[in-house]
């Protein structure tokens, strides 16, 4: 082990790095690779993320649009933003959809000597529910959307279809596996209801090979019919007895119910601009979660990171030129309410947004950030600063459209952003009810919240 002032004095080289030049001869820190430093010492001696995550999972997990969980969270966003002496704290009505799942589910493979073999799964937000006693048919096997096309009605109508394709390993960004395996699950159950399927599985999205299964939101052009997803290690076993025998059944048993629409709030905490009052800089998250989900990383993550990007510019005597608005959003996970009302108003409103960066991927490391504008390559204007960010691990700036929240505000001609964490294990606890702050480290939190604050100080100072 070094000792500690060795330690100290290799810390302050690797901060010190952008300011040396190529001939390896110290020179003096540049203003602006100071200030980013500030964010990110600041953010590590003294963060309060998760703090303030622990509090929101543990007081309100399982915040689901309609739920009195998500309603309880509202009210502790207005009182944490209400305590840190911004200069403005409000809400915006939303009526957001309320969909409730009842009673556990259950899903089980009837063997041929007669019994049951349970299969973990989760329902999927807007399924139907089975009938009280349960359903029970025989299970078709697909892998994609058009092989159902494929088969049609005569051999899909009363049967149970199971979406089975992976999300593919090859890829470094998960997201991208995630996103071409995600139509089974959005898309599947209702497609499968036009083919007269009497319910539908579906293989979690998750690259994990384990027996927790991952919720998520399916879409029904017409009637919805039960769904749920199977735990990979679920998925497989139903597999392979079907591959042992095609006429295999299974009982599913989901008590989900459909309510009407309920009201809720996106919650907003502004800094004033100092020049440009009527114009913005947006950073937020979601606050919702799945109802089985305490949502640590999707999207406690986010809002407590939003929240702590405005706790280091009042710590550090920050003053933006234009105003800093912090947003949580309602109703991310099963519709969207809540990004919508806000476009909404903002394309109403006499105030312009500059920019809106988005924090919806997790609470790991940050690696970087995605950028788009309807005005050309932001991401390439963004990379000037990379060296700036580079000493604190991030130095990835790709294309992008920020993220499901703050995405509709490009159609306004706003450069919008998301940060862009390392993805590696995302997708092991996504809408799932391990999801919890144990799997949040809080320096990689904390990184991620000074990433964010040096973004949007850059932007605020020197434009994008």
């Amino acid at each position: 082990m070094r000792s500690v002032p060795c330690l100290v004095l290799l810390a302050s080289l690797l901060v010190a790095a952008p300011a040396i030049a190529q001939t390896g001869t110290p020179s003096p820190e540049s203003p602006t690779q100071n200030m980013v430093n500030r964010f990110f010492v600041e953010a590590l001696f003294h963060g309060q993320a998760y703090t303030n995550l622990r509090a929101l999972t543990t007081q309100h997990p399982g915040r689901l649009a309609g739920s009195k969980s998500l309603e309880g969270a509202v009210v502790w966003g207005q009182q944490v933003l209400g305590a840190m002496n911004l200069d403005r704290v409000y809400t915006q009505d939303v009526m957001v959809p309320h969909w409730e799942r009842g009673a556990p589910e259950s899903v089980q493979l009837l063997e041929a000597t007669g019994s049951a073999r349970p299969l973990t799964a989760t329902a999927l937000g807007n399924s139907a529910a089975t009938p009280a006693n349960g359903l029970v048919a025989e299970v078709v096997e697909v892998h994609s959307l058009e092989e159902l096309a494929g088969l049609g009605r005569a051999k899909i109508a009363g049967k149970i279809v199971f979406f089975n394709r992976p999300m593919n390993p090859a890829y470094f960004r998960t997201g991208k596996a995630y996103g071409e395996a995600g139509d089974q699950r959005n898309q599947g159950p209702g497609a499968a209801a036009g083919y007269g399927a009497a319910a539908a599985l579906t293989r979690s999205l998750t690259l994990a090979h384990d027996d927790v299964p991952h919720t998520g939101t399916s879409t029904f052009p017409a009637q919805p019919i039960p769904a749920a997803a199977l735990s990979t290690l679920a998925a497989d076993r139903l597999s392979s007895a079907l591959a042992a025998n095609p006429h295999a059944r299974v009982r599913i048993s989901i008590h989900a119910r459909t309510l009407p629409d309920a009201p809720s709030h996106n919650v907003i905490g502004e800094i004033r601009g100092s020049e440009f009052p009527d114009q913005i800089i947006l950073v937020g998250g979601h606050l919702d979660s799945w109802d089985i989900a305490p949502g640590a990383h999707d999207d406690g993550a986010g809002i407590v990171q939003s929240i702590e990007v405005l706790r280091l510019f009042r710590a550090l005597g920050v003053k933006p030129r234009h105003t800093l608005r912090c947003v949580f959003f309602s109703n991310e996970e099963n519709g969207s309410r809540g990004a919508t009302r806000y476009t909404e108003l903002a394309r109403a409103s006499t105030q312009r947004h500059l920019f809106a960066v988005e924090t919806d991927n997790g609470g790991f490391s940050p690696t970087g950030f995605n950028l788009g504008s309807t005005q050309g390559d932001a991401h390439k204007r963004a990379a000037r600063w990379r060296s700036l960010f580079e000493p604190w691990g991030v130095w990835n700036f790709t294309d992008g459209v920020g993220g499901a929240d703050v995405g509709p505000l490009m159609l306004l001609g706003v450069t919008v952003a998301g940060l862009t964490p390392d993805s590696q294990r995302y997708f092991d606890y996504h809408h799932t009810a391990t999801d919890t702050i144990d799997k949040v480290n809080p320096r990689e939190l904390h990184l991620g919240a000074a990433a964010l604050a040096s973004l949007i100080w850059l932007v605020d100072t020197q434009g994008l």
